[in-house]
């Protein structure tokens, strides 16, 4: 008799590797902000605190009626999932079955190939640009019958690199209907480049984009886990369909609610992390370091075989970055004081 076993394929099953956390060192590899939700937004988690002895809303009503009222979007068209990493696998669920292709970007955002695998639908990866950018174009060559859906991080994780609103509808005019484009906005709140477009508008020519945006990166609500979705109607209803019930819990809906209200001191927040990324990547460019130009919350040095080494050398400084193993490291923007602790790190590394 056959034992009890989990999925074969298990085994071979790409691992997520989340940021480290170790007492007393500073943490620069999750893309978290530094300051914690805003004061109004706490204020709000503390009063949510009383309720939690009841299920929260599974549909998350109140959250999609603000969200339709600031995206200008009918609330039949947005769907709430636990964090975007959550909705990236649901929407693999509501779309593809086994066999179907998912295409993506490599490197990209490190989730796509995990939750691609365990619907057993088929990842296909395209590599980056020389320039460690989405390749628009050899993305565009690999859609096949078999494709069902083509995620585009922008700005890409790791890299912080962008597409243009021109590259974005070039592509979207050339993809076949029968494929949903996802365009993967995390990063959205930090982008200034007058050129990167709003993926929202997009879902209002096309029948087959859909996007994708967290709380948990500006908003800092990573802890919450709650994020959302604007896609064609059919499609955000699936979405909900394949959703585990009551997956957003009640203090994220509201923490979510407080933070929309928030934002001109969310903004606020975001252009102080702006400064600070250029004034990051401008030290690290003098210094000699290859830094592609970045729209997110963090720099990305393609250091190949030397990351293990990179990220060797600020652990042992009480630094955590983000190593990608022989291809490179991401760092995140922190507050003034943690980068420039980052930042002498980086140029005893460059001495070596």
């Amino acid at each position: 008799m056959p034992s009890l076993a989990p999925r074969p394929d298990l085994d071979s099953l790409p691992k997520y590797v989340p940021g480290r956390t170790i007492e007393g060192a500073v943490k620069l590899a999750s893309n978290e902000v530094p300051g914690g939700p805003l004061p109004s937004v706490q204020a709000a988690i503390t009063a949510a605190v009383t309720g939690v002895n009841r299920y929260p809303d599974n549909g998350s009503q109140a959250l999609r009626e603000r969200l339709s009222r600031r995206l200008d979007v009918p609330a039949e068209r947005l769907a709430i999932g636990c964090g975007s990493v959550s909705l990236c696998q649901q929407m693999i669920q509501a779309l593809c079955g086994p066999g179907d292709e998912v295409l993506f970007g490599w490197r990209s955002f490190e989730a796509y190939p995990i939750v691609v695998q365990v619907a057993l639908a088929t990842g296909v990866k395209v590599p980056l640009t020389p320039e460690h950018g989405l390749d628009l174009d050899a993305m565009l060559a690999r859609i096949t019958d078999r494709t069902k859906l083509v995620f585009v991080c922008n700005p890409n994780n790791p890299t912080g690199t962008v597409l243009h609103r021109d590259e974005i509808e070039r592509f979207l005019e050339a993809v076949p209907p029968h494929v949903l484009v996802v365009l993967d906005e995390a990063y959205k709140e930090f982008v200034t480049d007058p050129e990167v477009p709003d993926g929202v508008e997009f879902t209002r020519t096309h029948s087959n984009v859909a996007v994708l945006r967290t709380f948990s990166k500006a908003y800092g609500l990573a802890g919450l886990r709650v994020g959302y979705a604007v896609a064609p109607e059919p499609i955000a209803q699936a979405l909900q369909q394949v959703y585990v019930a009551f997956s957003v819990n009640s203090i994220a809906q509201v923490a979510a609610i407080a933070s929309l209200d928030a934002e001109d001191e969310l903004l606020a927040r975001c252009r102080e992390i702006i400064s600070e990324r250029t004034r990051v990547r401008d030290a690290l460019l003098e210094m000699g370091y290859e830094i592609p130009p970045t729209q997110a919350n963090f720099v990305w040095f393609p250091l190949g075989d030397a990351t293990a080494a990179f990220a060797e050398h600020m652990l042992d400084r009480k630094l955590i970055v983000r190593p990608f193993p022989g291809e490179g490291a991401r760092v995140t923007i922190g507050t003034p004081e943690e980068n420039d602790l980052f930042l002498a790190a980086a140029k005893e590394f460059q001495a070596i």
